[in-house]
Protein backbone atom coordinates (compact mmCIF):
# COMPACT_ATOMS: atom_id res chain seq x y z
CA UNK A 1 0.00 0.00 0.00
CA UNK A 2 2.64 2.15 0.85
CA UNK A 3 4.63 2.00 -2.72
CA UNK A 4 1.13 2.89 -4.52
CA UNK A 5 0.61 5.68 -2.89
CA UNK A 6 4.41 7.06 -3.27
CA UNK A 7 3.77 6.74 -6.77
CA UNK A 8 0.55 8.60 -6.52
CA UNK A 9 2.26 11.55 -4.74
CA UNK A 10 0.92 14.26 -7.43
CA UNK A 11 4.06 16.67 -6.17
CA UNK A 12 6.21 14.49 -7.38
CA UNK A 13 3.99 13.70 -10.86
CA UNK A 14 4.99 14.85 -14.42
CA UNK A 15 2.02 17.30 -15.09
CA UNK A 16 1.71 17.47 -19.08
CA UNK A 17 -1.16 19.92 -20.66
CA UNK A 18 -2.19 20.64 -23.83
CA UNK A 19 0.49 23.84 -23.97
CA UNK A 20 3.60 21.77 -22.58
CA UNK A 21 2.77 18.89 -25.17
CA UNK A 22 2.69 21.38 -28.33
CA UNK A 23 6.02 22.72 -26.63
CA UNK A 24 8.09 19.71 -26.68
CA UNK A 25 6.60 19.06 -30.54
CA UNK A 26 7.90 22.24 -31.30
CA UNK A 27 11.56 21.62 -29.45
CA UNK A 28 12.31 19.69 -26.53
CA UNK A 29 14.93 22.80 -25.52
CA UNK A 30 11.36 24.82 -25.54
CA UNK A 31 10.09 22.63 -23.10
CA UNK A 32 12.79 22.42 -20.86
CA UNK A 33 13.39 25.67 -20.43
CA UNK A 34 9.48 27.00 -20.12
CA UNK A 35 8.54 23.63 -18.29
CA UNK A 36 11.38 22.42 -16.10
CA UNK A 37 14.13 24.85 -16.14
CA UNK A 38 13.01 27.26 -12.53
CA UNK A 39 15.43 30.15 -12.20
CA UNK A 40 17.68 29.41 -9.30
CA UNK A 41 16.69 33.12 -7.59
CA UNK A 42 13.23 32.87 -7.86
CA UNK A 43 12.18 29.47 -8.15
CA UNK A 44 9.77 30.29 -10.27
CA UNK A 45 9.88 28.92 -14.36
CA UNK A 46 9.44 31.71 -17.21
CA UNK A 47 7.74 32.87 -19.86
CA UNK A 48 8.06 36.00 -23.02
CA UNK A 49 4.91 37.83 -22.41
CA UNK A 50 3.60 39.31 -26.21
CA UNK A 51 1.22 40.91 -27.40
CA UNK A 52 -0.68 37.91 -28.75
CA UNK A 53 -0.15 35.98 -25.28
CA UNK A 54 -1.58 39.52 -23.89
CA UNK A 55 -4.73 39.48 -25.98
CA UNK A 56 -5.51 35.79 -25.59
CA UNK A 57 -5.01 36.31 -21.95
CA UNK A 58 -7.29 38.88 -21.05
CA UNK A 59 -9.97 37.43 -24.01
CA UNK A 60 -9.95 34.54 -22.07
CA UNK A 61 -10.11 36.37 -18.67
CA UNK A 62 -13.71 38.16 -19.92
CA UNK A 63 -14.98 34.88 -21.37
CA UNK A 64 -14.30 32.67 -18.64
CA UNK A 65 -16.13 35.21 -15.61
CA UNK A 66 -18.59 34.86 -17.92
CA UNK A 67 -19.40 30.82 -17.36
CA UNK A 68 -19.57 31.27 -12.98
CA UNK A 69 -22.68 33.71 -13.91
CA UNK A 70 -25.68 32.78 -13.52
CA UNK A 71 -27.35 32.34 -17.62
CA UNK A 72 -29.42 35.40 -16.91
CA UNK A 73 -26.92 37.38 -15.67
CA UNK A 74 -24.02 36.72 -17.86
CA UNK A 75 -23.96 39.91 -20.27
CA UNK A 76 -25.76 42.10 -17.48
CA UNK A 77 -22.17 43.63 -17.50
CA UNK A 78 -21.01 44.32 -20.75
CA UNK A 79 -17.87 42.38 -21.48
CA UNK A 80 -16.23 45.29 -22.94
CA UNK A 81 -16.32 47.17 -19.69
CA UNK A 82 -14.34 44.32 -18.17
CA UNK A 83 -11.80 43.69 -21.17
CA UNK A 84 -11.07 47.52 -21.00
CA UNK A 85 -10.45 47.28 -16.21
CA UNK A 86 -8.74 43.88 -17.12
CA UNK A 87 -6.72 45.43 -20.21
CA UNK A 88 -4.57 47.11 -17.39
CA UNK A 89 -2.67 43.74 -16.57
CA UNK A 90 -1.42 43.92 -19.62
CA UNK A 91 -0.75 47.44 -20.06
CA UNK A 92 2.30 48.82 -21.93
CA UNK A 93 5.49 46.69 -21.65
CA UNK A 94 3.71 44.22 -19.14
CA UNK A 95 2.17 42.76 -22.37
CA UNK A 96 5.21 42.75 -24.70
CA UNK A 97 3.85 45.83 -26.31
CA UNK A 98 6.64 47.90 -28.33
CA UNK A 99 4.64 51.07 -28.93
CA UNK A 100 1.61 52.84 -27.63
CA UNK A 101 0.20 52.37 -31.43
CA UNK A 102 0.65 48.26 -31.29
CA UNK A 103 -0.99 48.11 -27.85
CA UNK A 104 -4.16 50.21 -29.15
CA UNK A 105 -4.28 48.05 -32.37
CA UNK A 106 -4.20 44.98 -30.04
CA UNK A 107 -6.46 46.24 -27.30
CA UNK A 108 -9.11 47.30 -30.66
CA UNK A 109 -9.08 43.49 -31.66
CA UNK A 110 -9.72 42.05 -28.45
CA UNK A 111 -12.54 45.07 -28.06
CA UNK A 112 -14.07 43.43 -31.51
CA UNK A 113 -14.09 40.19 -30.33
CA UNK A 114 -16.17 40.74 -27.37
CA UNK A 115 -18.43 43.08 -29.52
CA UNK A 116 -19.23 40.15 -31.70
CA UNK A 117 -19.36 37.53 -28.55
CA UNK A 118 -21.92 39.87 -27.50
CA UNK A 119 -24.24 40.56 -30.13
CA UNK A 120 -23.56 36.68 -31.33
CA UNK A 121 -23.83 34.81 -27.68
CA UNK A 122 -23.96 31.50 -28.89
CA UNK A 123 -23.08 28.94 -26.29
CA UNK A 124 -22.61 31.51 -23.58
CA UNK A 125 -26.11 31.81 -23.34
CA UNK A 126 -26.38 28.13 -21.99
CA UNK A 127 -25.69 26.50 -19.51
CA UNK A 128 -22.47 25.32 -18.74
CA UNK A 129 -20.42 23.00 -16.75
CA UNK A 130 -18.04 24.13 -14.59
CA UNK A 131 -15.16 21.44 -13.60
CA UNK A 132 -14.57 21.62 -9.80
CA UNK A 133 -10.76 21.02 -8.60
CA UNK A 134 -9.17 21.75 -5.36
CA UNK A 135 -6.39 23.42 -7.54
CA UNK A 136 -8.15 25.21 -9.57
CA UNK A 137 -6.44 23.11 -12.48
CA UNK A 138 -8.83 19.93 -13.58
CA UNK A 139 -6.57 17.29 -13.83
CA UNK A 140 -6.58 13.32 -13.41
CA UNK A 141 -4.14 10.37 -13.47
CA UNK A 142 -3.10 9.53 -16.86
CA UNK A 143 -0.86 6.99 -16.01
CA UNK A 144 -0.29 6.11 -12.55
CA UNK A 145 2.59 3.59 -13.92
CA UNK A 146 4.48 6.39 -15.48
CA UNK A 147 3.70 9.06 -12.40
CA UNK A 148 1.77 11.09 -15.39
CA UNK A 149 -0.74 13.65 -14.74
CA UNK A 150 -2.87 15.60 -17.45
CA UNK A 151 -4.40 18.81 -16.76
CA UNK A 152 -5.66 22.29 -18.74
CA UNK A 153 -8.50 24.49 -18.41
CA UNK A 154 -11.42 24.22 -21.31
CA UNK A 155 -12.35 27.10 -22.29
CA UNK A 156 -16.14 26.55 -21.94
CA UNK A 157 -18.27 23.23 -21.34
CA UNK A 158 -21.85 23.39 -22.64
CA UNK A 159 -24.40 21.38 -21.38
CA UNK A 160 -26.66 19.53 -23.86
CA UNK A 161 -29.62 19.34 -22.04
CA UNK A 162 -31.72 16.64 -24.35
CA UNK A 163 -28.57 14.42 -24.29
CA UNK A 164 -27.53 15.07 -20.79
CA UNK A 165 -24.30 15.40 -22.78
CA UNK A 166 -21.82 18.16 -23.01
CA UNK A 167 -20.16 20.15 -26.05
CA UNK A 168 -16.49 21.21 -25.23
CA UNK A 169 -15.21 24.53 -26.43
CA UNK A 170 -11.74 26.23 -27.13
CA UNK A 171 -12.12 29.97 -27.96
CA UNK A 172 -9.21 31.15 -30.18
CA UNK A 173 -8.34 34.83 -30.66
CA UNK A 174 -5.09 34.46 -33.13
CA UNK A 175 -5.75 34.36 -37.33
CA UNK A 176 -4.36 31.20 -38.03
CA UNK A 177 -6.61 27.80 -38.07
CA UNK A 178 -5.83 25.05 -35.22
CA UNK A 179 -4.44 22.44 -37.27
CA UNK A 180 -6.25 19.17 -37.76
CA UNK A 181 -3.29 16.94 -36.21
CA UNK A 182 -3.95 19.44 -32.93
CA UNK A 183 -3.87 16.79 -29.88
CA UNK A 184 -5.68 20.03 -28.40
CA UNK A 185 -9.23 18.64 -28.47
CA UNK A 186 -8.26 15.27 -27.76
CA UNK A 187 -6.90 16.57 -24.18
CA UNK A 188 -9.69 18.53 -24.17
CA UNK A 189 -11.81 15.26 -24.33
CA UNK A 190 -9.77 13.12 -21.89
CA UNK A 191 -9.72 15.86 -18.99
CA UNK A 192 -13.49 16.34 -19.60
CA UNK A 193 -14.07 12.33 -19.61
CA UNK A 194 -12.22 11.78 -16.63
CA UNK A 195 -13.24 15.32 -14.40
CA UNK A 196 -17.05 15.30 -14.78
CA UNK A 197 -19.88 12.72 -15.47
CA UNK A 198 -21.40 13.50 -18.49
CA UNK A 199 -20.60 12.10 -22.00
CA UNK A 200 -18.73 14.18 -24.39
CA UNK A 201 -20.57 14.84 -27.32
CA UNK A 202 -18.65 16.91 -29.61
CA UNK A 203 -16.00 19.65 -29.74
CA UNK A 204 -15.82 23.10 -31.43
CA UNK A 205 -13.05 25.93 -31.61
CA UNK A 206 -14.77 29.53 -31.62
CA UNK A 207 -12.58 31.69 -33.78
CA UNK A 208 -13.66 34.87 -32.14
CA UNK A 209 -11.91 36.95 -35.02
CA UNK A 210 -14.01 35.53 -37.35
CA UNK A 211 -17.67 35.84 -38.18
CA UNK A 212 -18.17 31.95 -38.83
CA UNK A 213 -16.48 31.46 -35.61
CA UNK A 214 -17.58 28.07 -34.05
CA UNK A 215 -16.04 25.57 -35.93
CA UNK A 216 -16.87 21.71 -34.69
CA UNK A 217 -14.96 18.97 -35.36
CA UNK A 218 -14.74 15.06 -35.25
CA UNK A 219 -13.61 14.04 -32.19
CA UNK A 220 -11.55 10.66 -31.67
CA UNK A 221 -13.03 8.00 -29.37
CA UNK A 222 -11.18 8.27 -25.57
CA UNK A 223 -9.53 4.95 -26.49
CA UNK A 224 -7.93 7.00 -29.74
CA UNK A 225 -6.93 9.89 -28.04
CA UNK A 226 -5.18 8.49 -24.69
CA UNK A 227 -3.37 5.98 -27.32
CA UNK A 228 -2.10 9.44 -28.87
CA UNK A 229 -1.23 11.44 -25.65
CA UNK A 230 0.00 8.78 -24.28
CA UNK A 231 2.74 8.14 -27.06
CA UNK A 232 4.14 11.67 -26.88
CA UNK A 233 3.45 11.66 -23.01
CA UNK A 234 5.77 8.77 -22.52
CA UNK A 235 8.50 10.32 -25.30
CA UNK A 236 8.16 13.61 -22.31
CA UNK A 237 8.81 11.21 -19.42
CA UNK A 238 11.72 9.59 -20.98
CA UNK A 239 13.33 12.96 -21.79
CA UNK A 240 12.83 13.52 -18.13
CA UNK A 241 14.42 10.68 -16.79
CA UNK A 242 17.62 10.84 -19.07
CA UNK A 243 17.61 14.74 -18.98
CA UNK A 244 17.45 14.61 -22.53
CA UNK A 245 16.00 17.98 -24.44
CA UNK A 246 18.25 19.01 -27.36
CA UNK A 247 17.07 20.97 -29.80
CA UNK A 248 17.41 19.29 -33.32
CA UNK A 249 18.98 22.21 -35.24
CA UNK A 250 21.39 23.52 -32.71
CA UNK A 251 19.16 26.86 -32.11
CA UNK A 252 15.81 27.07 -33.41
CA UNK A 253 13.00 30.57 -33.72
CA UNK A 254 11.27 28.44 -30.41
CA UNK A 255 14.17 28.08 -28.15
CA UNK A 256 16.42 31.00 -29.08
CA UNK A 257 14.63 33.95 -27.12
CA UNK A 258 14.10 31.59 -24.13
CA UNK A 259 18.04 31.17 -24.36
CA UNK A 260 18.66 34.88 -25.10
CA UNK A 261 16.83 35.25 -20.94
CA UNK A 262 19.06 32.96 -19.99
CA UNK A 263 21.91 35.05 -20.97
CA UNK A 264 20.41 38.10 -19.56
CA UNK A 265 18.94 39.82 -22.40
CA UNK A 266 15.32 39.87 -21.32
CA UNK A 267 13.76 42.62 -18.98
CA UNK A 268 11.36 41.13 -15.94
CA UNK A 269 8.29 42.75 -16.80
CA UNK A 270 5.79 40.52 -13.97
CA UNK A 271 4.47 37.17 -12.56
CA UNK A 272 1.92 35.32 -14.07
CA UNK A 273 -1.38 33.31 -12.64
CA UNK A 274 1.07 30.48 -12.47
CA UNK A 275 4.09 31.60 -10.49
CA UNK A 276 5.92 32.13 -14.08
CA UNK A 277 8.55 35.35 -14.20
CA UNK A 278 7.22 36.98 -16.86
CA UNK A 279 9.68 38.96 -19.44
CA UNK A 280 10.19 40.55 -22.66
CA UNK A 281 13.62 40.50 -24.99
CA UNK A 282 15.66 43.95 -24.79
CA UNK A 283 16.02 45.37 -28.02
Amino acid sequence: MEETENKKDKYKAVWLSHSSIADFLKCPRLYFLRNVYKDPRTAHKMNIITPQLALGQIVHEVVESLSVLPVEERFAISPLKKFDLAWEKVAGEKGGFASRDQEMEFKERGSMMLKKLEGNPGPTLKKAVKIKSESGLPYYWFSEGENIILCGKIDWIEYLEDSDSVHIIDFKTGKHEEDDSSLQLPIYLLLSANTQKRKVAKGSYWYLDRDDGLVEKNLPSNKTASEKVGKIASRINLARKINHFKCETGGCRYCIPFEKILRGEGKQVGISEYRQDLYILKN
